[in-house]
């Protein structure tokens, strides 16, 4: 089985993170996408909603497609953040599965990764989603200071700059502007009703 594999924390989880777990499993012939939220401190922006609310958006976000899957490994007791600790955590769930890293290009160049080699050594692909903002220059760099024999398995998918971000939509949240549209309505019927992000409580009478 190709499983894709599409951590974060999912702050919320958003239609562009639906669009490109199914662009990857088109694109890469995967099976199923796990999406595996995160409680970890080693982001470089850290989580406002608490992770069991992050989790019921993205369960609620993902339920109409078969081919999503939610993986709760990263939240584990023992689990570090790191990616090259949880891919053998996950090999342990999945020991028949070939996996497929998706990630964005504002994570590949900005975030300082631990045991990077280790990381590509595990995988059978690393996926490269664009990301608005990111030039393709400091993409290439960031894949040319990957060791030869591990650079064929990096592959930067063929698909637009989506500028839809989790810091826009809190930010338009703690403004009291709707974002309806911008996540799937189960999420945004979750969000307003749990007040999350600031939005409930700024709310002005119609």
């Amino acid at each position: 089985m190709r499983l894709g594999i599409f951590g974060g924390t999912f702050d919320p989880i958003h239609n562009a993170h639906l669009f490109v777990a199914e662009s990857a499993r088109v694109l890469e012939g995967l099976e199923r996408v796990l999406f595996v939220p995160t409680n970890a401190q080693h982001y470089r922006v850290q989580a406002q909603a608490p992770v069991e609310e992050r989790c019921a958006m993205v369960r609620t976000a993902i339920a109409g497609n078969a081919a999503f899957a939610f993986d709760d490994t990263d939240l584990r007791a023992d689990a570090t953040g790191y990616t090259a600790d949880l891919i053998p955590a996950l090999r342990a769930r999945y020991p028949d599965a070939d996996f497929t890293f998706i990630i964005g290009a504002d994570s590949l160049v900005n975030a300082d990764w631990v045991r990077f080699d280790e990381v590509l050594e595990q995988l059978e692909r690393f996926v490269i989603v664009p990301r608005a903002g990111i030039r393709a220059e400091a993409v290439q760099r960031a894949i040319a200071s990957i060791p030869t024999a591990l650079r064929e398995r990096v592959r930067t998918l063929n698909l637009p700059e989506l500028p839809e971000s989790g810091t826009l939509l809190r930010a338009l949240l703690a403004q009291h502007r709707s974002v309806r549209y911008l996540v799937p309505d189960s999420v945004w019927e979750h969000i307003e009703a749990r007040g999350l992000y600031g939005y409930a409580e700024q709310r002005q009478p119609a």
